[in-house]
């Protein structure tokens, strides 16, 4: 897939836009209730509980906080035209600000309960692989497109949800996100992380009994602004098994930046010379949670999240292999 250019500012067309919180609730106790309780009532659930902590902790909150009127029913962020290009007389930062406010289609907390798949086909996005272990032991080394920084985001959070661990979090946020933007205790992941373990009444940290397995299945590039920043959303399926399953899809935006390497630093890794990290700024609006491949899940704008093929090794005489394509150069534009 040859990625688009991303030489200019863009943001993805609105569609029927409803209110959207401005941050991440988190994810509430109350969801699932109801859902668990028609799914399995057997005695042995009802005792433990436990079955209840993963539809808890995994649900999203409802979206109750109002947006601002500018920012809703599909009106385009102020400052950008309706085609997407940007106003006259906006800042670097009031452009970006715009695109992260701009509030994407609502959904439901049923929405993210497993469901009958669409009747058409979702649009796919190809997202390359990581080819190196980053900092705090997220995979990372991908490309500087548009599509490499929706591929680190995942990483970043398939680490951190598959670890449900809060002194993990706190390393990943450490490495991962550059200063400017929310702390680690006011990072939405921490607040999933904080929420799943204590409805599951654990610790600082899952027990051994406990799994939990994020596996990318869409993606969508909310907007770009030149190579070096993209606000980029992955939906997830998470599954997650205590005593029993259950399954939800997860949503999630963070704004990323192409961060060049300090090769004087032996503990930064990335590829030609960078690596996409979570930029600073307000949280973005809220990502749409919806069961991957469903109807809410196109109607939101989801694309199909399909693997790259890894590059063909040193030496390899496979005639349809390709090279790595090479990034791009070390960022001028450090904001």
């Amino acid at each position: 897939m040859t990625p688009r250019p991303t030489s200019d500012l863009r943001i993805a067309p609105a569609q029927s836009f409803a209110p959207a919180a401005e941050r991440d609730p988190g994810w509430g106790r109350r969801r699932l209730l109801a859902v668990l309780a028609a799914a399995t009532i057997s005695a042995v659930l009802l005792l433990t509980g436990l079955g209840y902590a993963i539809h808890f902790a995994l649900t999203p909150a409802e979206q109750a906080t109002p947006v601002p009127a500018e920012l809703t029913h599909g009106n385009p962020p102020s400052g950008i035209r309706p085609d997407g290009s940007p106003a006259a007389g906006l800042t670097r930062d009031e452009r970006r600000d715009r695109i992260a406010a701009a509030p994407m289609p609502p959904a439901p907390p049923a929405d993210a309960q497993p469901a009958p798949p669409a009747t058409q086909l979702a649009d796919p996005i190809t997202i390359p692989p990581a080819t190196t272990a980053g900092p705090a032991m997220v995979p990372s080394g991908f490309p500087r497109t548009p599509e490499g920084a929706v591929a680190q985001l995942a990483a970043i959070e398939t680490t951190v949800l598959q670890a449900m661990s809060i002194p993990v979090v706190h390393a990943v946020h450490e490495q991962w996100a550059l200063p400017g933007g929310v702390g680690p205790g006011e990072w939405s992941l921490t607040g999933h992380v904080r929420s799943f373990l204590g409805a599951a009444r654990m610790g600082a940290e899952k027990d051994l009994r406990t799994v939990v397995m994020a596996t990318p299945a869409a993606a969508q590039v909310k907007g770009t602004d030149g190579p070096d920043w993209v606000l980029a959303c992955v939906l997830l399926e998470v599954r997650a098994v205590i005593e029993s399953e259950a399954r939800i899809g997860y949503g999630h935006c963070e704004r990323m930046r192409w961060q060049p390497i300090d090769t004087d630093d032996p503990n930064q890794t990335g590829t030609a010379g960078g690596r996409w990290m979570i930029a600073p700024g307000d949280p973005p609006a809220v990502a749409p949670s919806t069961w991957p491949g469903s109807e809410p899940a196109i109607a939101a704008g989801w694309k199909t999240w399909v693997d790259a093929e890894p590059a063909a090794a040193a030496g390899s005489h496979d005639p349809a292999a390709t090279a790595p394509t090479a990034g791009a150069g070390a960022a001028e534009d450090r904001g």
